[in-house]
């Protein structure tokens, strides 16, 4: 067969398979938006006509269709961020990043000393009211970096460049997180500030050389004093404990001593209340022990007789004198 002989069946339109096909159409349309779901980090804000109804939680619901109701859905499970002077990508937040066109301008800041720093810094925060972030503040993100950059400046003009650059960083995101939450409650936002953080802070291009110097001077000044810290540290505790040593070995020293002399004075004592007792055995006795601790240490011996007459024929003195050590 020709293919320029086929043709298509041809298909009956009737009005009533046309309404058929609208109510068909009709039907799926308002199943398929009369539900919605509410993801877990989130709520759901449900709005009739444009006027604010009620709040839903995570999961599936109902809602009239024809765009009658409207759903928002609101983060308040999410930290979420706001940067300044700066961006990473995968932003979560609408407001997360400035126009890099801006960045320039939004960290260029005065300081107290009326010099000029450029800080970049980011602030983390929740929403804790998902009403009054929506219907109390008009664009509460555009509001909240306003806040942020305008607190920012006021902490920062209150310190000097030196402050800034250096040992003021903490003290600078205590003060503007205070300030930052103070301002959002007074405004009613719904928002809590969890934490605001620097990230650079460099001075002016012109003169970031000499910053630079500046601050490798003070790192060395404090590289020496730890080390010198250290050397003192190490110092110190062995001179205390080589001492401590001394003294404890003067003080074992002088107790050995004194328990020597007591001990020898009470030995007297002893001798002394025996001699009383027996004088003439108490002298045998000490001249017996006397002779046998002293007599074991003399290497010749030469006995006499009390009544020889001259002892000299009978002493080798030679040989005596080469015993003699």
């Amino acid at each position: 067969m020709d293919k320029t002989d086929f043709q298509l069946p041809d298909i009956p339109i009737t009005p009533k398979k046309i309404v058929m096909s609208i109510v068909i159409a009709l039907v799926l349309y308002i199943g398929y938006s009369s539900y919605y779901t509410v993801s877990a980090e989130s709520v759901g804000i449900v709005q009739r006509f444009g006027e604010y109804q009620y709040a839903v939680d995570p999961g599936l619901h109902f809602k009239i269709p024809f765009g009658v109701d409207s759903v928002i859905e609101v983060p308040i499970k999410r930290q979420l961020k706001e940067e300044f002077g700066f961006g990473t990508p995968g932003a979560t937040f609408t407001e997360q990043i400035a126009n890099p066109k801006e960045w320039k301008l939004e960290t260029t800041i005065v300081t107290g000393d009326l010099n000029t720093a450029l800080v970049e810094w980011v602030i983390q925060f929740r929403i804790v009211n998902a009403f009054d972030f929506l219907f109390k503040v008009r664009d509460p993100g555009a509001a909240l970096r306003d806040i942020s950059e305008s607190v920012m400046r006021e902490v920062v003009g209150d310190r000097t460049v030196d402050e800034v650059l250096t040992i003021g960083r903490q003290d600078i995101e205590a003060s503007a997180q205070i300030k930052m939450q103070a301002v959002t409650s007074l405004y009613e936002m719904g928002l809590r500030i969890d934490q605001v953080q620097l990230k650079n802070v460099n001075p002016p291009k012109l003169v970031q050389a000499s910053f630079d110097e500046v601050n490798e001077a003070k790192q060395e000044r404090e590289r020496v004093i730890n080390v010198a810290r250290g050397e003192y540290n190490k110092a110190i505790p062995r001179a205390k404990g080589r001492a401590s040593q001394k003294v404890q070995s003067s003080e074992g020293y002088a107790i050995q001593r004194v328990n020597e002399a007591e001990g020898d004075s009470n030995k007297f004592n002893a001798l002394l209340k025996e001699y009383i007792k027996a004088p003439a055995v108490t002298k045998r006795r000490l001249y017996l022990e006397t002779m046998a601790e002293v007599l074991p240490k003399v290497t010749n011996k030469v006995v006499l007789d009390d009544k020889a007459a001259s002892i000299l024929p009978l002493l080798q003195l030679n040989k005596i004198k080469g015993d003699v050590k």
